[in-house]
């Protein structure tokens, strides 16, 4: 075992690809000579070269666009959008002909691309700048959303990415970067629709993605002091949702709180909640809740900001208030 950051998981999984296949490509704004928004490709430029690692002019859907058309033409291009907030200056291009071409071409035409990009608020960037995105892109057909939470699933998750031949939203969250975790020395990969049990846990069950992953485990910390065993479900993918894992989780506590960095009115958790009252009504002890952001556009002020966003005492809060 290795300890690695977030940040350098995704960055081992990134040589791996540019290594192993001459035809993978990254291209973003800022990824070569910058190094990277987040300093994720920090050095690739000069190891790899222009035209394996190139920049682009602020312009998503062109961007994008490129690398769908590189995808379709046999290429294995890894696009890499600043922030999932960009993401919607190109959401034609993905929505309508990545998530599609494979459906609408009778299956003869596959779109192998990875679009990277970076979700989630606490960072004093203001409102067009700080949403979390990823449940809209959740819902198209089509299309593969995955949400690692930790430097291990990083890496097994970008892997299986990459060797995906359909369209796949990787996306990161900004505050994870500097998190540690260990992981394995040998190869890995982590399938899609294959959640985790971070915690185990008998009395709730608490169910989160992305950095309200670690938001959930302090709340389970909080918790146990006041004797309730909070079991912690990581979803690792939205789309596709591995629903098994935590209506087996709800079996088996008899509660359960959904949490998400999103705004909570029309939130992913909605989904979560109404696979959990169609498939354990039974099982529950009391209604199934949700914890997600304030309805607001996310303030510039620090203090501000750090209000709209759920925090482990939001969790915890929400969770006694089942007992």
């Amino acid at each position: 075992m290795a300890q690695l950051t977030y940040r350098e998981a995704i960055r081992a999984g990134l040589e791996e690809a540019l290594q192993s296949n001459p035809e993978t490509f990254i291209m973003g704004e800022d990824v070569g000579a910058y190094g990277g928004s987040y300093a994720v490709t920090k050095g690739f430029m000069e190891e790899y070269g222009e035209e394996r690692i190139i920049d682009t002019p602020i312009a998503e859907s062109g961007f994008v666009g490129t690398g769908i058309g590189a995808a379709i033409a046999g290429m294995s291009p890894i696009v890499e959008i600043m922030t999932i907030n960009f993401s919607l200056l190109a959401m034609d291009q993905i929505v309508h002909i990545a998530a599609k071409a494979r459906y609408m071409s009778g299956g003869q035409i596959s779109v192998p691309i990875v679009i990277r990009t970076v979700s989630g608020g606490g960072n004093m960037l203001a409102a067009t700048h700080s949403q979390s995105l990823e449940a809209w892109y959740a819902r198209v057909p089509g299309l593969k959303v995955v949400t690692p939470s930790n430097a291990a699933d990083a890496l097994g998750l970008l892997r299986t990415a990459v060797a995906d031949p359909n369209p796949v939203m990787y996306v990161e969250h900004s505050l994870l970067y500097g998190s540690r975790s260990e992981v394995p020395d040998e190869h890995y990969t982590i399938p899609f629709g294959s959640a985790r049990v971070a915690r185990g846990g008998t009395d709730v069950s608490i169910i989160a993605y992305l950095r309200m992953v670690p938001v959930a485990l302090q709340a389970a910390e909080l918790l146990e002091e006041d004797g309730i065993d909070a079991e912690v479900i990581d979803l690792r993918s939205l789309l596709p949702l591995d629903t098994q894992t935590f209506i087996d989780s709800v079996h088996k506590t008899n509660r359960a709180v959904v949490v998400e960095e999103t705004w909570e009115f029309g939130g992913f958790a909605g989904e979560i909640i109404a696979q959990i009252n169609e498939k354990a009504f039974d099982s529950l002890d009391g209604p199934a809740l949700r914890v997600g952001g304030v309805n607001v556009p996310t303030p510039y002020s620090r203090p501000l900001e750090l209000l709209t966003i759920p925090t482990p005492e939001m969790v915890a809060d929400k969770v006694r208030s089942l007992f």
